[in-house]
């Protein structure tokens, strides 16, 4: 946990980027759990996952070229299509018989849902044949909703630490600089949350938000908030009213086991706030890069290996997230199904 790196999980999903970062007939490159990767959107608007490697010579694909159905590879014009079957060779001869079936760059499971997407990440020796549980979907709003807002940082951090930032109820009134969070530094006051074991993590319970927050007004009357963390590095919001709902997701997406993506996304019921995007994505951008700030100044300790220490009940969330990471590694080990080590309880702590 105190490491520069971190184990990353595998047999799951993870958010790759937003669909909107890929157009009909285009491919991106992306490296990811540290596995280069190409992702793309074939004509019919579907999206797929190749590994970005040529299986002739090794050259990555994504110097070639993408008609919207085969990539091409730049150096023999090798053509494989979106699962990553070979189905041309240009220099061979009408009398060479090459099985092309069999000739695989290789292809990850790859869907699009709530406007993101999703690549599954196999364990060793697992087939990826793409029958997997399919990712976590955002409450309230459909499949085919695309995010009103979305922002992505990258943070010089493991996921690890990406993680215990995300869930850390303390530190906001410190590490946040605009003058709302300056005072409430000055005044820290009790808090009490009841939590609960969720599919792959914990929940903070469905809770009221303070009636006088004029910016909860919005949403209507009878506001409620339910918080929830998963496996391997998500973190969805939803805030409900009677008249309008606003979800968050916080992806955690590792780019390898010491660095990491930081998504921040919104769905937003209210259909002005799209007129707002362009302000509310930069004040998003500055309060997400005042926590990257911190962990850039918190790697110059880890690289001397401090020793650590966490504290009740403010850090007990971090410890969860550990328990929930060694429970999946020893489910996989044994070959068993994840069984989710959490119990209810109710935390307290000042912020």
């Amino acid at each position: 946990m105190q490491g520069l790196t971190a184990t990353l999980l595998r047999g799951t999903w993870y958010m790759a980027l937003p669909g909107s970062r890929v157009k009909a007939g285009t491919t991106v490159a992306r490296t990811l759990l540290g596995e280069p990767l190409l992702i793309g959107r074939d004509k019919a608007g579907a999206v797929f996952a190749l590994r970005d490697a040529c299986p002739h010579r090794g050259i990555p694909l994504r110097y070639g070229s993408f008609d919207g159905e085969t990539v091409t590879c730049c150096y023999h014009g090798w053509r494989f299509d979106r699962t990553g079957t070979c189905v041309e060779i240009p220099s061979l001869r009408e009398d060479q018989q090459v099985d092309l079936s069999k000739i695989r760059c290789g292809a990850l499971p790859c869907v699009e849902r709530n406007g993101l997407v999703w690549i599954y990440f196999a364990r060793a020796g697992e087939a990826p044949s793409g029958d997997q549980a399919e990712p976590p979907a955002m409450p309230v709003f459909a499949d085919v909703d695309a995010p009103t807002l979305g922002i992505v940082l990258p943070f010089p951090c493991s996921t690890d630490h990406a993680a215990f930032g995300l869930m850390d109820p303390t530190h906001a009134a410190f590490v946040h600089t605009s003058w709302w969070f300056k005072k409430k530094a000055s005044k820290l006051r009790p808090k009490e949350k009841a939590f609960e074991p969720s599919p792959f993590g914990f929940r903070m319970a469905r809770h009221a938000l303070p009636p006088q927050n004029i910016a909860y007004k919005l949403l209507g009357a009878d506001v409620t908030t339910e918080i929830s963390y998963r496996l391997p590095g998500l973190r969805i919001e939803e805030i409900r009213g009677d008249r309008n709902s606003v979800v968050g997701l916080t992806a955690i997406t590792p780019v390898s086991e010491g660095e990491t993506e930081v998504h921040q996304l919104f769905w937003v019921s209210m259909g002005w706030a799209k007129a707002l995007r362009p302000l509310l994505q930069h004040l998003m951008t500055v309060f997400l890069d005042q926590d990257r700030v911190v962990v850039v100044q918190q790697r110059e300790g880890l690289v001397h290996d401090p020793k650590l220490m966490l504290i009740n009940d403010a850090d007990t969330q971090a410890r969860w997230w550990m328990r929930l990471k060694s429970e999946w590694q020893e489910a996989e080990a044994a070959g068993r199904p994840f069984e989710n080590p959490l119990k209810p309880m109710v935390l307290r702590w000042r912020s």
